[in-house]
């Protein structure tokens, strides 16, 4: 995994690119050669590259795992206060929590929109067969955390006890 000091010794590099295209885009507006727009183009690129490059040394990208987590996958996310996330549906219930704590640390982002709330909402769910033919989805746990405040990282779980769905209750539906 890239640190950020790999990120800063890139963008030194790419400083320097950038800084030999615009000596060269000066010379071609000089020189009033046909292909000194194309410069200004790769020269305009190549800012952006480093700063971008710039950006990434200075905000580190970091992943923290939580022990015991087990797979997930991301279904549904407002980008807002709630993401839904889908679990095996033999999932142990020390894993779904471990779980739901990682999901809440993994798309927990400041620029996410606090519409209605300033909690985070994760909702797991697993999908179960009752009987042939019929597919039935079950909540299995809740994790909330603040969406303001970044060193708080304390996530709350809440665990549900999954009812299984029987035949008639989906029909009546």
């Amino acid at each position: 995994m890239l640190t950020p000091a790999d990120f800063a010794t890139y963008s030194r590099w790419a400083a320097m690119a950038t800084l030999v295209m615009a000596v060269l885009t000066v010379l071609a507006f000089v020189l009033r050669w046909g292909v000194r727009f194309r410069f200004v183009g790769i020269t305009g690129f190549l800012g952006v590259v480093t700063v971008g490059l710039f950006a990434l040394s200075i905000v580190p990208i970091v992943h923290s795992s939580v022990p015991g987590a087990g797979k997930y996958t991301l279904v549904y996310d407002n980008g807002a206060t709630q993401v839904v996330i889908t679990v095996p549906p033999d999932i142990e219930s020390s894993t779904l929590e471990a779980t739901l704590v990682q999901a809440a640390n993994d798309v927990f982002s400041l620029g996410r929109l606090g519409r209605g709330g300033d909690r985070l909402t994760v909702i797991a769910r697993t999908v179960v067969h009752p009987e042939a033919g019929v597919t039935a989805p079950v909540i299995l746990g809740v994790a909330t955390r603040s969406l303001s405040d970044r060193a708080n990282g304390a996530v709350t779980v809440r665990l549900l006890e999954p009812a299984a769905p029987s035949a008639s209750t989906l029909q009546d539906s």
